[in-house]
């Protein structure tokens, strides 16, 4: 069941956007020829859509999580982006709002935030896992937001520090199975989260009872790799590109990636999952978001502006460097891709025995 969760090709169909049109009336004139001049001279004299100025201020771009992981790297990256290519002409900063794993912001996002079109954030698969987990969950979703677009896709890792003695998967869950309290389990969201299915979800599969892992959560993955380093914890689960500045550094050994293929860049020598005998999979998306009552000027403006960042030179450079997999969806396909997961993933926490 899990193995048709992960493995599953979603197909969205695009939804087109429904245009105004402006009709005037006619003249009371009693004779046929006035009536149908008066009503041509009505229509071309309508007054044209006033512009908008949207933005007028400057932007704010929010990452749910401390500094050094996959929303940071993720909103600094559009920031950086934005400003380079010009496509934005207001400063956009960058504030990290950490707590939950994404949950505290969404509580103040979802009920003060719900008309500031100036405040966007980013987001993956814990918008939707937390709003549907059994313990420490949300009643706040991806329906109290706009969904503007998706940008990226990932895969869950599991990784070690670089002097651990695991050096692949299979010894590292010989010796969970053996002891499921033996080894600890870091991740940069709240347990039932993305970071902890991605720890579990091998372990299940590999016979383990997922509540018996000893996971402890951190807020963001830089904390959960600085916990790692310092020997607070033994084994890390979280997104695979966000490991790769520490790969590089040789600071840490991802023992495998639950992607179907290899990664590139300096993954391309990792194992996947399926490789070492584990049948799993886990696909994490980036996207971007806007406020529930986002105004239609703005929600035009950022489906636009979006749109040509991601065809961009600039943003093309940064998909490589990061080690991402650029997977562009417009704003209605991104929503309708977000129903049909959240359905999937209500199964699959339903699977471990983590459905709220």
């Amino acid at each position: 069941m899990i193995k048709q969760l992960f493995s599953a090709s979603w197909k969205v169909t695009a939804i087109s956007l429904l245009a105004v049109s402006l009709s005037a009336c006619g003249s009371n004139s009693a004779k046929p020829s006035s009536l149908s001049t008066s009503s041509t001279s009505s229509t071309s004299s309508a007054p044209a859509a006033a512009k908008s100025n949207y933005p007028e201020k400057a932007l704010s771009i929010i990452a749910p999580s401390g500094a050094g992981g996959g929303w940071d790297m993720t909103a600094r990256t559009i920031a950086k982006v934005l400003t380079e290519t010009k496509a934005v002409d207001k400063p956009v900063s960058v504030e990290n709002k950490p707590g939950g794993g994404g949950t505290v912001f969404m509580a103040e996002y979802a009920t003060k935030d719900i008309k500031d079109n100036y405040k966007l954030f980013v987001s993956s698969p814990p918008i939707l896992i937390n709003h549907l987990k059994k313990e420490g969950n949300t009643p706040y979703g991806y329906n109290d937001t706009t969904p503007l677009a998706q940008l990226t896709k990932d895969y869950g890792a599991v990784a070690v520090a670089a002097n651990s003695k695991y050096k692949d998967l299979k010894s590292l869950l010989a010796d969970m199975k053996a002891d499921p309290t033996k080894l600890t389990v870091a991740g940069g969201s709240a347990p039932g989260s993305m970071d902890h299915l991605v720890s579990i979800l091998p372990a299940f599969k590999f016979g383990i009872d997922p509540k018996k892992v000893k996971y402890v959560s951190y807020d963001g993955g830089g904390e959960a790799v600085t916990a790692l380093l310092g020997g607070n914890a033994d084994v890390l689960g979280t997104d695979a590109s966000s490991l790769d500045q520490y790969v590089k550094a040789g600071k840490i050994r991802i023992l495998a990636v639950a992607a179907p293929a290899r990664l590139g860049g300096s993954l391309k020598d990792v194992p996947t999952m399926k490789e070492q005998g584990v049948d799993a999979e886990f696909l994490i998306w980036r996207g971007f978001f806007g406020p529930k009552d986002m105004s239609a000027d703005a929600k035009k403006y950022w489906e636009d502006t979006i749109k040509k960042m991601v065809d961009s030179d600039a943003w093309k450079k940064e998909m490589q460097a990061n080690s991402w997999e650029s997977d562009y969806k417009k704003a209605d396909d991104f929503k309708a891709f977000l129903g049909q997961q959240e359905t999937q993933l209500k199964d699959m926490l339903t699977a471990l025995g983590m459905q709220k």
